[in-house]
């Protein structure tokens, strides 16, 4: 796992390289589900490099969402007669 200070060296080493502009646009795609191989190619870099970037910079987080109509389901209030509340 990287540190902190490992984290913040590769990132001053990518911005050294590509610049602000550019790493601004990596966490965008990176944050929008892009896939590693357009990023690759759009960096001209490996999908392996990719992956390496998305591990230092970032953690990815799963969210589970309920969907609006089952949401509204909890909040009816249960009729005499008609299943388990």
């Amino acid at each position: 796992m990287a540190t902190s200070r490992s984290r913040e060296r590769v990132a001053r080493n990518f911005v050294k390289r590509y610049g602000r502009e550019r790493l601004r646009q990596l966490l965008l795609l990176l944050a929008n589900g892009e896939s590693g191989q357009a990023i690759a190619e759009t960096f001209d870099v490996s999908r392996e490099r990719v992956r390496q970037w998305k591990n230092t910079f970032g953690t990815v987080v799963t969210l589970y969402q309920v969907h609006p109509e089952i949401e509204a389901l909890l909040e009816e209030t249960p009729s005499a007669g008609r299943g388990r509340p």
